[in-house]
This record gives C-alpha cells, sequence and structure tokens, in this order.
C-alpha cells in the first residue's frame, strides 16, 4: 500500500536528506507524500510516508496520520477493519476517515500493541503514542511487508526499503559478503535462517513481532504470535468442510479494495482456487494475467485456458524473453536492494508490470499454499515416513509410484522411503551445493540446518518452510516486484485463521488418493475445472535460464566474464568459464547460473558500489 521511513535520535534528519528517502520510495506510494516531526521524552522522531491509495482514496487519510495524540506510518491493508470499526464505534470512539488507516490507530488507542491480536491482514508500522511517551513498531505475522531497520549514529533508522535507509542516513551500507556466499552455495533457502540481510549493518524488524520503546537504546522486537501444530481429532470430510470455509472467507476479505484488483493465474492449483473462488462464489468479474514459458517443463498454457474457459474471464499473458534480459535484471536488483531471489521472480516482474501498466493496483497471488497444504515433492515422502505404521502402507507406497513418483526429478527423492531409511536427509533441498562451492574462491562451510518445531516430522519441515526458508524469500520478492511497479501484492492463503485451523487437522488427511494438496483440491470441486485440480505435476511459476539469455552471445559474455566485477572476488572466473560452457538441462545447475548473474548485478549496482544513483528511475 505505501512506503514508510522513520529516524529516532537526538535530532532530526537533514530536510535534503528527507526529500532524497521520499524520492526512494515514490514508486511505493506515487497517490502522494507526508512527513511529520516530534519530540518524545529527549529524542527527536520523523516518520515519513509515500501513498498508494487501495482504501479511502480521500487526502483524509493522508499519511503520517494524526489523531488522539498519536501519529501512525503505516504500509499494509487490514483486511477486516470495517468489523473492527464496528467494535471501536461501539466503544464510543469516533472515526474522520474511512480507512483502515484511522482503525489501526483507534485499535491502538483502546486495546494497546495487543490490538495486533485482532488483526487479519499485513502491515509494518510506526506509531508515536504522544500520550504515553512512546513508540510502537509492529509487523504482520508472516512478514508480508517488509522492514529494514539500521542502527547508525546513535540513531535508529527504519524504512520499507534499503535504498531509503542509505538516502535517509547518508550513509552506504556495507555489503554481507557471508549472505552472498549463501546465495550462491546453498541458494535461497537459506537466506532466512539467520537474522543477516545481504547488507552487514542492515537488519529486518522480525516478522510476527512488535516493539514498544521510549528511545533508540530501548527497541527489542518480541514475538506477538506462534504457529505450532497442534492437531484436533476431526473426519476428513470436516477438514475440507474447514478448508473451504476458510479459504473462503480469506478472498471474500483480500477483495476489499477501492480500486481495480488483478489475479495472478500460473496454471497451477493455487492460483486457479482463488480465480475460481472470487468468480464463482462472489460473482466477480475479474482480470487474470500469466506467463507462458516455452520450455516444456515450465509451459502450463493449456491450465490457463481451461481455468480461463471455465471462468469465463479476462486474461492477458505474457510471455518470457530473451530481449533485455540483462538490463531488467539490473532494474530489478536496484528495485531489491539485493540479487534476485530465483528465476521465477525474475519473470514474476513482468507480470507485475503488465498489472501496473493496465491500470492495476492490486494483485492477488497464491503465495504460501505449497507450505500449508503440502506442494512439494519431499513433503509427499515425509508424509509417507509419517504413515509408516499404517496397515495399507504398502497401497499408500503403490499410490506414490502410480502418481506424483513419476514426476520426481530430485535424485534423492526418488525413493519414497528416503525419510524413513534416513530421517535426517535434507541434500534435496540444498542440490548440488558441492558443485557450487568448487566453484567459490573461499568455499562455504555452512550446512543445512532446521528448527525442530515438532516430533511430527512433515509438520516440523512446513513450519521451517514458512518461517526460515520459502515463504520469508516469497513475499519479500513479491513486495519489491509489485510496489516498484506501485501494485500491491495480496496472499489470501497466508490468513491467519486457514493457516491456524490446518496446523490443527491431523497430518494424515494432507495427502489423499495419491494426491498432495488433497484438502485443497477437494475443497474446490466443482469451481475449479478437474484437469487443474487433478493435475499432479508440480511445474511452478518458472522458466528455464537459457529461455531468458544466450550463454554463446558475445555481448551476453563479456557481460558475464567482465574481470573488473566484484562477482570474481567470489567466484574463481576460470571455473566459472568451464562451467558456462556446460549444460543446463538440469535444474540446478539453471539456477545457479542465475544466482551467478543476480549476484554479480548486485555487486555491480550503484547501491553496492557506493556511487548517488540508488534509485529505481536512474537505472532505467
Amino acid at each position: 500500500m505505501c512506503g514508510i521511513a522513520g529516524v529516532i535520535g537526538h535530532t532530526p534528519p537533514a530536510v535534503d536528506a528527507q526529500e532524497r528517502a521520499l524520492h526512494t520510495m515514490q514508486h511505493r506510494g506515487p497517490d502522494g507524500f507526508g512527513r511529520w516531526t516530534g519530540r518524545l521524552r529527549d529524542d527527536s522522531v520523523t516518520l515519513l510516508h509515500t501513498r498508494l491509495a487501495i482504501i479511502d482514496l480521500d487526502q483524509r487519510s493522508a499519511q503520517p496520520f494524526a489523531a488522539d495524540d498519536c501519529v501512525l506510518a503505516y504500509n499494509g491493508e487490514i483486511y477486516n477493519f470495517p468489523e473492527l470499526r464496528q467494535e471501536l464505534e461501539a466503544l464510543g470512539q469516533q472515526f474522520s476517515t474511512s480507512s483502515d488507516t484511522e482503525v489501526v490507530l483507534r485499535a491502538y488507542r483502546v486495546w494497546g500493541p495487543d490490538c495486533v491480536s485482532r488483526f487479519e491482514g499485513m502491515w509494518a508500522l510506526a506509531l508515536v503514542d504522544l500520550r504515553e511517551q512512546r513508540i510502537w513498531m509492529s509487523r504482520d505475522r508472516f512478514g508480508e511487508k517488509p522492514l529494514f531497520v539500521a542502527h547508525w549514529d546513535n540513531r535508529l533508522y527504519f524504512a520499507s526499503e534499503v535504498k531509503t535507509l542509505s538516502a535517509l542516513a547518508n550513509r552506504k551500507p556495507v555489503v554481507n559478503p557471508r549472505q552472498l556466499q549463501r546465495y550462491l552455495v546453498n541458494g535461497y533457502k537459506s537466506l532466512w535462517k539467520q537474522q543477516e540481510t545481504f547488507w552487514r549493518d542492515v537488519e529486518e524488524f522480525p516478522a510476527g513481532c512488535s516493539a514498544v520503546f521510549s528511545d533508540a537504546a530501548g527497541y527489542r522486537p518480541a514475538p506477538y504470535w506462534k504457529l505450532s501444530y497442534a492437531p484436533v481429532a476431526m473426519t476428513r470430510a470436516e477438514a475440507v468442510a474447514g478448508v473451504a470455509d476458510h479459504l473462503s472467507e480469506a478472498v471474500r476479505l483480500c477483495l476489499r479494495s477501492d480500486v481495480r484488483l488483478a489475479f495472478c493465474l500460473s496454471g497451477g492449483i493455487d492460483s486457479g482456487v482463488l480465480a475460481s473462488i472470487a468468480a464463482r462464489k462472489f460473482g466477480r468479474d475479474i482480470q487474470t494475467f500469466s506467463i507462458v514459458d516455452t520450455d516444456e517443463r515450465y509451459d502450463e498454457s493449456d491450465n490457463i485456458k481451461s481455468v480461463v474457459a471455465a471462468l469465463g474471464c479476462r486474461n492477458t499473458v505474457i510471455h518470457t524473453s530473451r530481449e533485455g534480459f540483462i538490463d531488467r535484471l539490473q532494474r530489478q536488483v536496484i528495485a531489491h536492494d539485493a540479487p534476485v531471489a530465483t528465476i521465477s521472480y525474475y519473470i514474476h516482474d513482468f507480470l507485475s508490470e503488465a498489472i501496473g501498466a493496465s491500470g492495476y493496483k492490486v494483485a492477488i497471488s497464491g503465495t504460501g499454499a505449497d507450505e500449508i497444504f503440502t506442494g512439494y515433492y519431499d513433503h509427499y515422502a515425509f508424509w509417507l515416513a509419517t504413515q509408516r505404521d499404517r496397515h495399507d502402507f504398502e497401497d499408500l507406497l503403490k499410490d506414490w509410484r502410480d502418481g506424483f513418483g513419476k514426476f520426481v526429478r530430485n535424485p534423492h527423492l526418488q525413493n519414497p522411503r528416503v525419510f524413513i531409511e534416513t530421517p535426517a536427509e535434507r541434500r534435496h533441498i540444498y542440490l548440488d551445493r558441492g558443485i557450487f562451492n568448487n566453484l567459490m574462491i573461499a568455499p562455504l562451510s555452512e550446512d543445512f540446518c532446521e528448527q525442530s518445531y515438532a516430533s511430527d516430522t512433515l509438520r516440523s519441515r512446513m513450519l521451517n518452510e514458512i518461517f526460515h526458508e520459502s515463504v520469508p524469500v516469497m513475499l519479500h520478492e513479491d513486495d519489491l516486484n509489485s510496489m516498484s511497479h506501485s501494485v500491491e501484492n495480496r496472499s489470501p492463503f497466508l490468513n491467519r485463521a486457514l493457516v491456524e485451523f490446518m496446523y490443527q487437522v491431523p497430518t494424515q488427511h494432507l495427502v489423499d488418493a495419491g494426491y498432495t494438496k488433497s484438502l485443497l483440491r477437494d475443497s474446490v470441486a466443482g469451481l475449479l475445472p478437474d484437469p487443474v485440480r487433478l493435475d499432479r505435476r508440480k511445474k511452478g511459476f518458472n522458466a528455464s535460464i537459457t529461455s531468458l539469455i544466450d550463454t554463446t552471445d558475445s555481448a551476453a559474455r563479456d557481460w558475464m566474464l567482465d574481470s573488473s566485477s566484484a562477482i570474481f572476488d567470489y567466484i574463481a572466473r576460470d571455473r566459472f568459464v568451464a562451467f558456462l560452457d556446460g549444460d543446463f538441462d538440469s535444474n540446478a545447475r539453471s539456477k545457479f547460473l542465475f544466482s551467478f548473474l543476480s549476484a554479480k548485478a548486485f555487486l555491480d549496482s550503484p547501491l553496492a558500489l557506493g556511487t548517488p544513483q540508488t534509485l529505481i528511475g536512474d537505472a532505467a
């Protein structure tokens, strides 16, 4: 919805630094900007805001928003704000706007920082409470809205993007070589296992946390929410009905908007479910946007056509292309202040660009469904391990062999008993890391690690994905891609009630009749066309690296092998040349080449080099 930034310290930042910071957030909020500076005991507090108007488009809802001795800078959407407003009005609160922004402020005034327990939505916020002489900062449960923090010059800086921190402090952040090594060797799933970013002196305000403090030294985020596996006895039919009810409500809430919204439609079940519920349950005339790759491994055009025909919706198809690959990648890296995590998110940018160019301010996507409903091939094998004592276990193995087992390419997962025979097997996650480490000048000696969230190995794995491996990466990329084109991304699958319900469902119900995501599939029977609903293939929103760049093209090779690039402080150039001359049919090799290209663009970017051109527009 917006961009936010602020500083807490003895003196406020210079006016020109505030102007530069607002400029770096213009893409996040092209509909207006504001600033506020005040005193809190011995400190100065400055709040900055740029607005992407989604709810209550009137200027009266502009931010920083001041009322009742509070000043709020807020980025996000609280989808259940009308219901909260009714509660607050019954308690005597009076409203001057119809925005969710004012609901956040007045909810805080009535219920204090614990008001977040009532919020359904996504947010990153900073509120100055002049009455209580304190600051309240908070971030949503899953981290859908970003918030970066830096402690510089005895001040606390915070912002939606790293480039904004840099502009506000007039300071160059320092590249974190360890995080770059993780990215290159272990891949994107290693990036959120530690509290680190690609910048040595910049951290993230942790998801699912709030902080209440009176000065910069008192800043200490603490969790306000926890998700754990706590199964409740229920039949499979009850589980399916519960998913249908919670998912329908999640979509209904995410459809709330005073501007036009669009749906991302990949051809997989997740996005198809959301579009089908919106169109068939709520009668919405929806617009969908799809990316199609020429590589058969990732081409889901048949499924896309099937959903579009069934729903009678409008669909815009964007095709992947090699044209302008390096320029687009460099622009994306500047937008992200980091390497682009995966090929998937490189091509996702095409989608965000098309949605924004078509006049839509909100996009609805299927992020999180795999990690909630069991969408990955290893989930099936972990599930089999949890069911190994069942009397019909041999039938379960046959279901796997006759179905999903036919599509598994990862060599470590081609044995359905893998996690029964070797419970600690995790080589499938950091696949081929030994090959990639061989390319490094200084190999990374950091093996796979995970947290133990439950005795149920599948649920523990899925919670690691939700909080440390997959979901944080996807939400980070979703936000920065979409907001670079002034589009807000919404993820209905990350509805708190839906997720909490799914972690009450006994694990045995997650897979059925040879299908992962069986509860999701069965909950939309009759809504989503069966060829899509019952498609076992896991293609993902992806593309092959060779459909994006010609590795034999002389200009591309000159850029890749430029010996002056800092990438060759990390990767041995001669070994990389040999790697580049190999084939990229392997998913892992293809992904590594993209990681190399993205890391190179990052290290060569203005922010990493410390040059003043750190804005998205300056790279165009």
